[in-house]
């Protein structure tokens, strides 16, 4: 939350977003998401938020997902689960927008196909709108290039989220959607992948159970800016960001 309080409205003042999507599922401490923090997210500009696999280790979550629909869970869990995956909003500039979740399946819970999924959701969310963005949360960098593939001329982009890293494959696919494997983590980069440093070297170290702590130093914002044709949902451009940017240093000379 502090990395989007700080850094938000400058990436507003440097992009001018019709409309922003956030990614929300580690957002109360670490895990999950509760009423408080999804109205402060709504509050700050977000038309839709995403969550992911760890939604499901915050019960407080449930509540929002059943009564909030721009609060999405993967939508390949089992239909009984509270919420859903996919929702179509109006921008303020008057643009109808579909968001699509979903969740691979390589290295996490067996449930319903990501694919299928994405066909028959797309059956119907089409017929309303060519702007559609897919949130691909998944462990596998290549369950989720098959994705895009997949998915390549059928939606304006297929963001992968999950990994917490960000990954250096930004492209726009050859049918017109914009991809890439993951679009990084906002919170504390001094940590690992979010967790405080000695508690997870002492996970990897002993191979026992530990405490899960957030970590708190070096936060920055990750994401995404898609360019979108609205005539045709064709996407024009991808530019991923991570603020502030890391120091690379520089090549020495041989």
């Amino acid at each position: 939350m502090k990395a989007l309080s700080t850094y938000l409205p400058l990436l507003k003042e440097r992009f001018k977003p019709d409309g922003i999507i956030i990614n929300g599922e580690n957002i109360a401490n670490g895990k999950g998401l509760s009423d408080k923090e999804a109205h402060q997210l709504f509050k700050w500009g977000a038309n839709v938020i995403t969550t992911g696999n760890h939604i499901w280790e915050n019960w407080k979550a449930r509540p929002l997902l059943a009564s909030e629909a721009r609060v999405l869970r993967p939508h390949n869990y089992p239909a009984e689960n509270p919420g859903r995956g996919y929702v179509s909003v109006v921008l303020d500039n008057g643009v109808l927008v579909g968001v699509i979740q979903l969740q691979g399946r390589t290295y996490m819970q067996s449930i319903d196909c990501p694919f299928k999924a994405a066909d028959a959701l797309l059956s119907t969310m089409q017929e309303q709108t060519p702007i559609i963005l897919v949130d691909f949360h998944a462990e596998a960098t290549g369950e989720k290039i098959a994705m895009g593939r997949y998915l390549d001329g059928r939606v304006s982009a297929v963001l992968g989220t999950h990994t917490h890293v960000q990954t250096a494959d930004a492209q726009i696919l050859p049918n017109g959607t914009a991809y890439i494997s993951d679009v990084g983590m906002t919170g504390p980069y001094n940590s690992v992948l979010g967790m405080r440093t000695d508690v997870a070297l002492n996970r990897f170290v002993y191979q026992t159970a530990h405490r899960y702590e957030a970590a708190t130093d070096d936060i920055r914002i990750a994401g995404a800016f898609v360019c979108i044709n609205p005539n045709d949902g064709r996407a024009l451009g991808l530019e991923p960001f991570v603020h502030p940017s890391f120091n690379k240093g520089t090549i020495p000379q041989l």
